[in-house]
């Protein structure tokens, strides 16, 4: 099993999470009641809608790590599961953003960084 099939299977059981297709048509997704929340979109590459507001609180955290890469302007933060505690870390930032979706007004339609990074983001291999 991998990192990120490994990962879904611990997400499907939190109960304010439900699975589906993805919207931008590549793999799968966990959405709350207010949003998408996080697209499974290969073994290891995983998108997770934070809101512009939790990435700038969490920014220099974020910028630091090595799983994780930022897209200028999206809500959106690409991690990629390399190790375990790559999985922990993306546990931890799924939970920071359902809470921060909860503050958040629901969207109409697909404003201007609502999509996710999938194709914007070039994950190379750790050396």
């Amino acid at each position: 099993m991998t990192l990120a099939q490994r990962a879904m299977e611990q997400l499907e059981l939190w109960p304010d999470l439900n699975s589906g297709p993805a919207s931008c048509g590549a793999g799968r997704a966990l959405r709350s009641v207010h949003s998408e929340i996080v697209h499974f979109h290969s073994d290891r590459d995983v998108d997770l809608h934070l809101t512009v507001s939790a990435i700038q609180r969490f920014h220099d955290d974020l910028r630091e790590s090595t799983a994780i890469r930022l897209v200028p302007g999206s809500n959106w933060v690409t991690v990629h599961l390399d190790c375990d505690t790559d999985v922990d870390l993306l546990m931890s930032l799924v939970s920071a953003a359902l809470k921060a979706h909860q503050n958040r007004p629901s969207p109409a339609g697909h404003p201007a960084g609502d999509e996710c990074n999938f194709r914007r983001v070039t994950v190379l291999p750790r050396g």
